[in-house]
Parts: structure tokens; C-alpha cells; sequence
């Protein structure tokens, strides 16, 4: 069996089993469960919506169809994208981090609902909420790793070495930024709201205000940060600033890289938008496009989301050669 009937027959393996993981509990436990479920928690902690029991099931099971079935359709009418460890990676933490997260949801929901004698009377969400987000962490990244595995035909296959014509004598520096403002955004305002929150947890509000406040303050801080990305190209290497105040900051030593190139990535083929991938094969997704990609001489990679892409490697590949000829060649 090729990779490809393996990947595949992998991934429907998956599906199916989170699509009866899905269907079967809600239908095992029917007996104990309210009719409407309670669906929606508020900011105390209590349930303030419901859903009927078979609006819930099939809701679970459709989103969870949707999310996992367009990447299956879009591998079975291009199938030649399992030939990029890239593109394999990215649909492993897709179908791995949606997977477990809908499975954590429904898990917290349930419970909660769980001998409950009408919908309102549902135990509170509290930190359970947390469950189904370290499953979408937890799957992602196993996900992604149970991808990995399997040839790697990607671009820089056949990428040429492409360089600048500079002198012995002469240095050349390369800037390019590139900036997600609908994450920005999005950032901005979840960190507002926490803020928010504080005032009214410090105001005398309830205990679960706290929790609230924290979680939508750091979420709102990390999204806000790493909406944007500044890559800096000099001798002493690459340098990524991240956020508005360009901290935090990442270096990439010259020494490190083996060679560099431009090449076409979207978030469709590494699992969405942000910081993606494992130690060593890393993407930094801020927009579908063109991307600066390192080689690095471990065999590793690390791929920014930029404009201008190809200058900035060709740069990049000046200044490997220039380290690879000098007094301290490696």
C-alpha cells in the first residue's frame, strides 16, 4: 500500500471513529439528559441557552462532517499534496486538533447535562470550558506528528540557489513586515473585554469573573502580539519581532541555515492560521502566499508568511555562502 492509500485510509479511519465517538454517547445516555440541553454557559458560570436534544446531535455531527470532510475532498481531487510533508502535516493537526476538541466539548456538555431534571438546573461550565481547548492543542500536535512521517517533495526539491551580487567589501540589509489585521483586531477586543472584566471582578462581581477575565485577557494578548511579524535579514542573521512593541523576538544565527527560497504556502496546507507546525518545521501564517523558507543545516525548516520572499532569500543565501568561505567556515 502507497503512502498515499495510507494516509488516507488513516484519515478516514479517524473520521469514523470520531463521527461514532460523537453519535454514540448523546444516544447511550439519552435517558439522563434533559430535552432541550442546556448548550450555552454564561460569564457567572450557569447555563443561559439550550438546544433540542436532536438539534444537538446533529449540529455536533454536521460541523464536525464539514470541518473534517472539504480538506478530505479537497486531498481526493488534488491528491498530490500528500506528497508535501507540509500539506500532510497541516491536515493531521486540522482533523486531529478539531477532532478531540468537538469530542472535549460534547464531553463537558454531557456531563453537565447529566441527570440534570430540566436544562436550567445543568451543573456550571467553571474550568471544564478548558478540556475541550487542551484537546485541540493535545490533538493538533499529535495530529500533525502522526503526519510527519513519509517522503517530502516540496518545493525546495527543485528550488534554484538564488543569490545577490555583492562585494567582498560591501553589506546589504533586508526588512519586510507583514501584519493580520482581522487577528489584530480580534486580539484587541478580547483583550478589552478581560480587561472589562477585571473592573467588574474588582467592583464586587462573582468569583467565576476572575477566570473569565484571565482567559480572555491572555488570549486576547497572545492573538494581539502575534498578528504581526517584522523579519530582519543581516549578517548576524534573521530576526523575527513580533507584535507592536517587536517583542518578542527569535534569531535565526546565520550559521544555522544551510540555504533559503520562496515558495507558495496557505493556511489550508499547514493547519491554519498563526504559529503552526512541531520544533523543526515550524510555519509562521499571516496571510495565504508568498513565504521566506530556511533550510536549516539540522534539516529543519522555518517558514514566514512575507512579502518580498525571494530578495530576502536570495540575501539570505549570500550571506550562508559568505559564512561557509570565511575565517570561520563551518
Amino acid at each position: 500500500m502507497g503512502l498515499r492509500a495510507r494516509f488516507l485510509s488513516a484519515v478516514a479511519g479517524w473520521f469514523a471513529l470520531v463521527t461514532v465517538a460523537l453519535a454514540a454517547p448523546p444516544l447511550m445516555l439519552r435517558e439522563r439528559l434533559p430535552d432541550p440541553l442546556a448548550t450555552h454557559w454564561g460569564v457567572s458560570g450557569g447555563p443561559d441557552g439550550s438546544m433540542p436534544f436532536a438539534a444537538f446531535l446533529l449540529f455536533e455531527v454536521g460541523v464536525w462532517a464539514v470541518v473534517a470532510g472539504v480538506p478530505l475532498v479537497s486531498v481526493l481531487v488534488r491528491p498530490g499534496q500528500l506528497r508535501r510533508r507540509s500539506a500532510r502535516m497541516g491536515l493531521g493537526a486540522l482533523l486531529g486538533g478539531s477532532g478531540l476538541f468537538f469530542l472535549g466539548l460534547q464531553a463537558v456538555t454531557l456531563s453537565a447535562n447529566l441527570d440534570a431534571p430540566v436544562w436550567w438546573r445543568a451543573a456550571p461550565l467553571g474550568w471544564g470550558a478548558l478540556v475541550a481547548i487542551l484537546g485541540l492543542v493535545a490533538g493538533g500536535w499529535l495530529g500533525a506528528l502522526a503526519a510527519r512521517p513519509g517522503p517530502d517533495d516540496g518545493p525546495e526539491a527543485t528550488a534554484g540557489v538564488r543569490r545577490l551580487s555583492l562585494g567582498a567589501d560591501q553589506r546589504a540589509v533586508w526588512v519586510s513586515s507583514v501584519r493580520n489585521v482581522p487577528l489584530a483586531a480580534l486580539g484587541g477586543s478580547l483583550l478589552a473585554a478581560g480587561t472589562g472584566y477585571v473592573v467588574f471582578a474588582l467592583l464586587g462581581g462573582e468569583g467565576i469573573l476572575w477566570s473569565v477575565a484571565g482567559t480572555l485577557a491572555f488570549v486576547g494578548l497572545v492573538g494581539l502580539i502575534f498578528s504581526s511579524v517584522r523579519v530582519q535579514v543581516t549578517e548576524e542573521g534573521i530576526v523575527l519581532f513580533y507584535g507592536p512593541l517587536r517583542l518578542p523576538r527569535w534569531h535565526v544565527p546565520i550559521r544555522r541555515v544551510e540555504r533559503a527560497w520562496s515558495e507558495e504556502r496557505y493556511p489550508s496546507g499547514v493547519g491554519g492560521w498563526g504559529i503552526r507546525g512541531l520544533p523543526g518545521s515550524v510555519t509562521v501564517m499571516l496571510r495565504g502566499g508568498e513565504c521566506l523558507v530556511l533550510g536549516y543545516v539540522s534539516g529543519g525548516r522555518l517558514a514566514i508568511s512575507i512579502d518580498d520572499a525571494e530578495n530576502g532569500a536570495a540575501l539570505v543565501n549570500t550571506l550562508v555562502a559568505r559564512e561557509s568561505t570565511g575565517p570561520g567556515a563551518r
